[in-house]
């Protein structure tokens, strides 16, 4: 049989975990019904035992928790993987180009030298040379960054024919010369050792020249300078061993910056990318990469192109997302940094409805689906304009025709390096369709979200891939800083979809499945959903507990066995879960510790940001993830112990609550051995208890440990003052 006869890609389904999935949503729900049935034959009682107003809160967050569990078995109901055949792909000089965005906005946030190693591995990609072009957006405008893709591309001409010459698969030179000497298969060949130990000789010598130009170079003003753009070629005249090394296009993107003109964060530099490629290269399809995310699998194009070029899916196919992994991660996981539950359950089970969401990093996107409108026959000139903009070059790239290598010998002509410098002006989109209706969408932070949204409202599908060996690492957040500080500007992103005009709860279900628009829901209303049910359990139940009232029923009622079901059936399908997709019993308590955490610290004011920004009290911001830790931070996280060197903001919500455990837990048990009621306290009695275990690094951070990455004792000070004050509040407002 023919290659072409065979198929590219196959879908897997478990239809066992499918069955037991729906089963146990089916039984949980019917569990759910019963406490609600509960509770609302609570507010319809002549005498209660607690007042009507915490009764309500109580009742609400229930409910909250209920239906954001409820549209949550979306991503169950159908999870699929899939297997790909790249061998089985046509000829090299009949795969389509690719364009490689790489998008960085700060080079002391986000060190050069990291940034170089992504563009060198994705300049390694096995794919034909001359049907790749890497394009780095620098927002920063910083001469150290210009300056370290010059040194990179020198780099590059050694690193390559290596890498083709002996079938390197790690192709990120910083992450191939520190792994052990076993990882190399020709390891025993005296050519590729020679040759090897020449390499990681140069790569010092790249590394120490990058590293010294960002110790003494100028980093360039982020928010205030012109465009600039280059096409990267090596002037140095080194003779290489080889008369002739084809190299993948480097171009390095500075997009031009005012103070007094929106740039609507990465989604704007994304954009830039899209229309200074569209006047150079114009590939059919684009990988978009963080960049301090490498490609460590240099088959990742072929991967993704067995679903880009199939017959059968192509027309209406948008992306190929990969997941991301991290290879900062210690075996602890303490802050829950691989994202287990979003790609190991949750991207596989909207895999198996139109496509998972689109994650900020390592897809392959089809630049088509960029465009919207603008690519269909019978439109006319002015309204592409109108659309697209003034720079007639880019509205012709949009045509089949239209001419993709305008570079030659390196070089770009000095009509098509103007026309790049005028769509990467700050003026170019107004009064244009950008981040409105082409390209990346701009309401948000969470451009990648929203984006992917809106295309599958659209009617595009995606796909997700998760071979093996991991395609794409980079580095995730490794201290409790880092970790609050992204999780509130993406609790922002989030809930700023969730409140706009497109929410997944009223405009996705018209315009695709009504269980994909359940994904897109949880996901858009997860921060908000959570942060105020947690914030209720966290206080009211434990205020309840330490005056005597029960709110829950007594240990004899038959309604007592609803609500310890629905308890132990909620964590018991947790910790399924993540017993089957590799996790361990600590990997559960981690990931139940971060998202109590996060629930009432950066999911608490990302939803409150939003809020304000809809609202027009608060303008947008972003702040780029940190990608630097210092060596006792480091030693902290491999120990697994939590590092509480974070804003007063997130530590004193952490520190009063855990007191209020502490007083309610020790204190009620008390009073209920002094009055004998336990039956009718056992449920809050658990409660308090289960989450103090939880949660019982941040005792230790409070009153036991004594290193710097403890809670500061004045932050506990504070916080007991916060406890006392809330507890005065709370009694007066909640007993009377």
């Amino acid at each position: 049989m023919e290659n072409s006869d065979l198929p590219l890609h196959l879908c897997n389904v478990n239809k066992f975990s499918i069955i037991f999935n729906r089963l146990h949503a089916l039984v949980h729900t019917i569990a759910i019904a019963f406490l609600i049935y509960y509770r609302v034959s609570f507010l319809f009682l002549e005498t209660r035992a607690i007042p009507l107003l915490p009764g309500v809160l109580v009742f609400a967050s229930e409910l909250l928790l209920s239906v954001i569990w409820l549209i949550g078995r979306g991503y169950l109901w159908h999870p699929v993987s899939r297997t790909v055949f790249p061998e089985r792909l046509p000829a090299d000089d009949k795969l389509p180009a690719i364009d490689v965005f790489i998008c960085t906005a700060d080079s002391v946030k986000e060190p050069t030298l990291g940034v170089m190693n992504t563009v060198l591995s994705a300049m390694a990609l096995d794919y034909p040379p001359e049907k790749l072009h890497v394009y780095l957006s620098d927002d920063g405008g910083s001469p150290v960054t210009l300056y370290g893709m010059r040194e990179a591309h020198k780099f590059a001409k050694w690193w390559l024919p290596f890498c083709r010459k002996f079938g390197i698969k790690t192709r990120c030179p910083q992450a191939y010369f520190s792994a052990p000497e076993s990882d190399d298969n020709n390891s025993d060949h005296i050519e590729f050792m020679a040759e090897k130990k020449i390499l990681k000789e140069k790569y010092e010598m790249f590394e120490e020249t990058v590293m010294r130009a960002g110790e003494d170079g100028e980093f360039g003003d982020s928010r205030d300078h012109p465009t600039d753009i280059e096409i990267i070629e090596d002037i140095s005249g080194e003779t290489m061993p080889e008369d002739h090394v084809n190299m993948p296009l480097l171009v390095y993107v500075s997009r031009e910056k005012r103070p007094d003109h929106l740039h609507h964060f990465k989604a704007g530099a994304l954009n830039v990318l899209l229309r200074v490629s569209g006047v150079i290269s114009n590939s059919p399809y684009i990988l978009g990469l963080d960049c301090d995310m490498y490609c460590n699998d240099p088959t990742s194009a072929r991967q993704a192109m067995c679903f880009h070029l199939d017959p059968k899916i192509s027309s209406t196919l948008a992306y190929v997302q990969f997941p991301q992994k991290f290879y900062n991660i210690s075996r602890h996981d303490i802050y829950d940094s691989q994202f287990r539950s979003a790609y190991k359950t949750m991207w596989h089970g909207m895999d198996g409805l139109r496509g998972p969401v689109l994650s900020g990093t390592g897809y392959y996107i089809k630049r088509e689906s960029f465009y919207g409108n603008c690519t269909q026959k019978g439109i006319g000139f002015e309204e592409l304009r109108n659309s697209l903009g003034s720079s007639n070059v880019f509205i012709k790239s949009l045509q089949e025709n239209y001419k993709h290598d305008n570079v030659n010998d390196g070089k770009l002509s000095n009509a098509l390096l103007q026309e790049t410098k005028v769509v990467a002006s700050c003026t170019y989109e107004h009064r244009t369709k950008w981040g409105e209706e082409v390209g990346f969408l701009y309401p948000t932070v969470a451009e990648d979200f929203f984006t992917g949204y809106i295309l599958h409202c659209k009617g595009w599908k995606s796909t997700f891939l998760s071979p093996p060996r991991p395609q794409f690492l980079g580095t995730s957040a490794t201290n409790l800083n880092d970790l609050l500080v992204q999780g509130t500007r993406w609790g922002t992103g989030l809930i700023d979809v969730a409140i706009c005009r497109f929410s997944p709860l009223f405009y996705g279900p018209l315009r695709m499945s009504f269980l994909q628009s359940m994904c897109y829901a949880e996901l858009s209303l997860f921060p908000l959903f959570y942060c105020f049910p947690l914030w209720c359990f966290a206080t009211i139940p434990q205020l309840y507990l330490l005056h005597g009232i029960p709110i829950y029923p007594e240990f004899s009622s038959s309604f007592f066995k609803i609500f310890s079901f629905i308890f132990m059936s909620a964590i018991a399908k947790h910790l399924q879960e993540v017993l089957a997709t590799g996790g361990s019993i600590e990997t559960w308590r981690n990931e139940q510790r971060i998202w109590m955490t996060k629930s009432v610290t950066c999911h608490t004011f990302g939803s409150l940001d939003a809020i304000l920004k809809f609202l027009g009290l608060r303008k947008a911001s972003f702040v780029p993830s940190n990608k630097v830790m210092d060596n006792e931070q480091a030693k902290r996280y491999e120990m697994g112990q939590l590092d509480f060197q974070t804003s007063a903001m997130f530590l004193i919500p952490m520190a009063t609550l855990m007191i209020l455990y502490i007083a309610a837990l020790f204190g009620g048990v008390a009073r209920i051995i002094a009055v004998g009621n336990w039956d009718k306290m056992f449920v809050q009695v658990v409660l308090s208890f289960y989450i103090f275990i939880i949660n019982f690094a941040i005792v230790e951070g409070m009153l036991i440990r004594k290193d710097k990455g403890r809670i500061p004792p004045s932050i506990t000070v504070i916080s007991v003052l916060f406890f006392i004050v809330f507890l005065f509040l709370g009694s007066v407002i909640l007993l009377y």
